[in-house]
C-alpha cells in the first residue's frame, strides 16, 4: 500500500462510510488516517468505528492513524414563541437571561458567559454569519445590539462572537467525556475545537496524559492573534476554513491558510487544510474545475494533509471523493513547479543537533540522488524533523511502535514501517536495506541514506547519519 503521493489524505466517517466493506474502499483509494467527528458520534460508534479501523489496518499491514474531532462549546439562541421572526436592517434587537421564548425584538440568550463578556461595538453572527448584529449597550444580564445585516431568525441558531474573548474552556464536559473514552478506546489524534489560547491546549493534554497527540483547530479570531503560542504547545495544526470564515473576511482565510502553513512546517509540525475542499461532490460524482484548485493550493503550500468532511462522511460518492483528491495529490507532485514551491518554501534549521542531521540527511540524499531517507524512530521526532525538510526523495520511518506509526500517518511524506527495534548498528542498516527493497524505494545496488540516534531507541536524540548500499543480502526478505 506504498502512496505515490507526499501529502496525506484524512477522511471522516459517517452514515456513508462506517461499516468495514467501506472502511476498507477508502483506504484503499488514498485515505491514511479517519476521522471521527463527536458532533455525531456515540461512544460505542466510536468504539465500533475504530475496532473496525483496527480490522482493516490489520488486514492490510499498514498503520492507519484515527483522528477524534471533539465537538466544542456550540453557543446557541433560545426559542421563539411564535416561530421564525424577520430581523430588520438598523432595528434593535435584546439578547438576555429571561427564559420566556423570544419575538422579534428579543430571545434567550441561554450562556451568561457571553452576556457578561461583551463590550459595546463587539459583533455578533448568528445562523453561520447570515445575520449580524453589533453591541451598543451591556446590562450584565442583557445585550442591547443593533441589526446590521437582517434577515429571518429561529429556534436555536448557532451564535459567533469574532470580537470577543470568552472566559470559558475550548471543552465541555461532553467533550471532556468524550475525549476519556477515545484515549481509552486507543485512538491516535485528538482535534481541539475553537481553540482561543495556548492554555486550553495545555488543559487538554493533562488529560490525555501522552495517550494520543492533540491538534488545535484555528477557527476563531482570538486564536489568529495568539497562534505562536498555540503552535508550540500543540502536537499539529487544523486550518477549519469552514468557522474561521464565519468570524473572519472571507478574503482574509487564504492569506492566513498560507501563514499557518508555513508556520507549522517551520515549528516542525503536522498541519492539515480542512473544510469545502470538495464540497460539491457530496452529491456529484465529479468536483467543480475551482474545488480542484483549491485542493491542488494546499499540495502546492506543503500542507501535510487535506482533509474530507461531508464528502466522505454522508455524501453519496465518498470513494471518489478520496479518490478525486489522491489523484490531484500525485498530478500537483509531479509537475516541476511543486518542487521549486516547496523548495523556496523550506525553511532554515533550527540550532539543534536533530535538525541539522535531517538537513544534511535531505541535501546528501539529493545531492548524490539516493534512494531513500530511512530514519529509525521511537517518538517519531527524526522523521517529523525530515519531513520538515520535504526532501525530493521518499522517506521510510522505521519504528517499534504502533503508536508511533499511526501517529505519522498524518505527516508529509512519511511511508512509516512497524518493526522491531534493531540490535545493533549493523542489524540497523542490514534492516533498513531490507525494508527500502521490499516497499519498493530501493533496488539491489541502489544506496541509501540512514538516519538514527544512538544509543537506539533514545527518543528525541537524532544524531547519526550512514550511507549504505542495498546489496543482493538485502533483496532476501
Amino acid at each position: 500500500m506504498r502512496r505515490l503521493r507526499r501529502i496525506k489524505i484524512l477522511a471522516t466517517l459517517g452514515p456513508a462510510s462506517s461499516d468495514s466493506a467501506m472502511i476498507r474502499k477508502l483506504f484503499e483509494a488514498g485515505a491514511d488516517v479517519f476521522r471521527i467527528n463527536m458532533s455525531h458520534t456515540s461512544h460505542d460508534k466510536m468504539r465500533d468505528l475504530v475496532k473496525t479501523i483496527r480490522n482493516v489496518e490489520s488486514s492490510y499491514g499498514r498503520p492507519i492513524g484515527i483522528l477524534v474531532d471533539l465537538q466544542g462549546p456550540k453557543l446557541r439562541l433560545g426559542s421563539f414563541a411564535n416561530g421564525p421572526v424577520q430581523l430588520n436592517n438598523g432595528s434593535s434587537f435584546v439578547l438576555d437571561s429571561v427564559k420566556e421564548p423570544g419575538d422579534a425584538t428579543r430571545v434567550h440568550l441561554p450562556h451568561p458567559e457571553i452576556l457578561s463578556a461583551l463590550k459595546v461595538g463587539d459583533a455578533l453572527l448568528l445562523d453561520d454569519g447570515k445575520v449580524r448584529l453589533i453591541c451598543e449597550e451591556t446590562e450584565g444580564d442583557r445585550a442591547v445590539t443593533r441589526v446590521v445585516i437582517g434577515g429571518k431568525m429561529s429556534d436555536r441558531k448557532g451564535v459567533s462572537l469574532p470580537d470577543t474573548d470568552l472566559p470559558m474552556s475550548a471543552m465541555t464536559n461532553k467533550d471532556r467525556a468524550d475525549l476519556e473514552a477515545a484515549c481509552e478506546t486507543g485512538i491516535d489524534w485528538v482535534a481541539l475545537s475553537f481553540v482561543q489560547r495556548a492554555e486550553d491546549v495545555v488543559e487538554a493534554k493533562r488529560m490525555i496524559r501522552g495517550r494520543a497527540a492533540v491538534m488545535a483547530k484555528i477557527e476563531k479570531p482570538q486564536a489568529i492573534d495568539r497562534l505562536q503560542d498555540i503552535l508550540d504547545v500543540s502536537d499539529a495544526l487544523m486550518v477549519a476554513r469552514g468557522d474561521l470564515g464565519v468570524e473572519m473576511p472571507l478574503e482574509r482565510v487564504p492569506s492566513l491558510q498560507k501563514q499557518m502553513t508555513r508556520m507549522a512546517r517551520r515549528a516542525g509540525k503536522p498541519v492539515v487544510v480542512a473544510t469545502q475542499m470538495l464540497e460539491s461532490m457530496i452529491s456529484s460524482p465529479v468536483p467543480t474545475r475551482a474545488e480542484v484548485s483549491d485542493v491542488a493550493t494546499a499540495v502546492y503550500e506543503g500542507a501535510d494533509a487535506i482533509m474530507l468532511s461531508a464528502e466522505s462522511a454522508a455524501g453519496k460518492y465518498p470513494v471518489e471523493a478520496v479518490s478525486t483528491m489522491n489523484r490531484i495529490g500525485e498530478e500537483v507532485e509531479r509537475d516541476a513547479t511543486y518542487r521549486s514551491v516547496v523548495t523556496s518554501q523550506r525553511p532554515d534549521p533550527e540550532a539543534t543537533a536533530g535538525d541539522a542531521i535531517a538537513g544534511a540527511a535531505r541535501q546528501i540524499a539529493e545531492t548524490l540522488d539516493l534512494s531513500a531517507i530511512i530514519c529509525w524512530t521511537s517518538s517519531g521526532s527524526t522523521a517529523l524533523r525530515v519531513a520538515r525538510e520535504r526532501p525530493k526523495v521518499p522517506v521510510v520511518a522505521i519504528t517499534p511502535s504502533l503508536h508511533t506509526g499511526r501517529k505519522l500517518s498524518a505527516v508529509w511524506g512519511v511511508h512509516c514501517v512497524v518493526a522491531e527495534d534493531a540490535k545493533d548498528q549493523d542489524d540497523m542498516v542490514d534492516r533498513a536495506g531490507r525494508i527500502a527493497f521490499r516497499d519498493g524505494f530501493a533496488k539491489s545496488g541502489q544506496r541509501v541514506i540512514i538516519v538514527a540516534g544512538v544509543p537506539l531507541g533514545t527518543p528525541g536524540a537524532t544524531n547519526m547519519v550512514r550511507i549504505a548500499y542495498v546489496g543482493p543480502s538485502d533483496t532476501d526478505v
